[in-house]
């Protein structure tokens, strides 16, 4: 690593700033490294056309790096990346997956790097986990000039009948389980909670709009489509690794997953579900 990706010492001692609800992920990091979709090539292509820089050589901070999917996309097309990432739970999966990639404990509220350190910041699914009034100086802080912010979801794609018929089951379910005043404020039910907003708890919205995302920054934004073909035990898996389901508890995820399983199996009598997803991609140049 080069001197300036090392870890500020005087900025990592204290605590994860991380919510409570982000770290529910660490108690089924397997299952969430296993299931979870990853992503396209064309992803890759969209931030390096946005961020104006090739990948390779970019000294990059993968933060809310999770078990690891977005720091392996990264790895492979020549970043120069560090992941970071609050959960114990799930720094231990990414580190067992990728034992060759720096790993630095924390997260984005208060990033343990030197100012001007970084090319590159990416959050995969985990931006909607940070407090924006403090991230987005942070992020501004360790770019260098000229350097890019990129933040990313996958979204599963409404337009596809089935997929749309499934976030309707799951909104009356979570309606039912949780009520709003009591239950996943801020979330949809695949999982992702913005905190700087309410919604409803839905299932495959994206769970930030532009108006969510920080004002001292501009954001050009792409849409990436792409789908996957997996066996329906993996769909429920995904499904199941998700927040809302972490918090809910074993019963009644249970019977909503056995629910669905019987839907999706005359939807997919072959057993292979083909999920469809949409990335919604947002780049700022420092």
């Amino acid at each position: 690593m080069a001197t300036t990706d090392i870890p500020d010492p005087s900025r990592s001692s204290r605590p994860s700033s991380a919510p409570p609800r982000a770290l529910s992920f660490d108690r089924a990091a397997a299952q969430y490294g296993a299931a979870r979709p990853g992503y396209p090539d064309a992803l890759l292509d969209a931030v390096e056309e946005l961020a104006g820089r090739p990948l390779r050589g970019a000294r990059t901070l993968d933060v809310g790096a999770g078990t690891g999917i977005s720091t392996r996309r990264l790895h492979d097309r020549g970043a120069r990346v560090v992941a970071v990432e609050p959960g114990p739970g799930m720094a231990a999966e990414l580190r067992r997956a990728l034992p060759g990639i720096p790993l630095v404990r924390g997260d984005g509220n208060r990033l343990p790097f030197a100012a001007a350190s970084a090319d590159l910041i990416t959050y995969a699914q985990s931006w909607h986990w940070t407090d924006p009034a403090r991230s987005a100086p942070e992020a501004v802080r360790v770019l260098r000039p000229g350097g890019a912010l990129a933040l990313w979801w996958n979204v599963a794609d409404p337009a596809v009948p089935w997929i749309a018929e499934q976030d309707a089951r799951l909104r009356r379910f979570f309606a039912v389980e949780v009520p709003m005043e009591d239950g996943p404020e801020n979330e949809n039910a695949a999982g992702n909670a913005p905190v700087n907003r309410p919604r409803a708890t839905g299932v495959h919205g994206s769970p930030v709009s532009a108006r969510d995302l920080p004002s001292e920054l501009t954001f050009v934004h792409r849409r990436v489509p792409w789908t996957r073909r997996v066996p329906l035990a993996t769909h429920l898996a995904n499904l199941a690794s998700h927040s809302a389901f972490l918090i809910l508890g074993d019963e009644p995820t249970r019977r909503c997953l056995s629910e669905e399983r019987e839907h999706l199996a005359q939807r997919f009598p072959d057993g292979t579900v083909e999920e469809a997803y949409v990335v919604d991609l947002s780049v700022a140049i420092r």
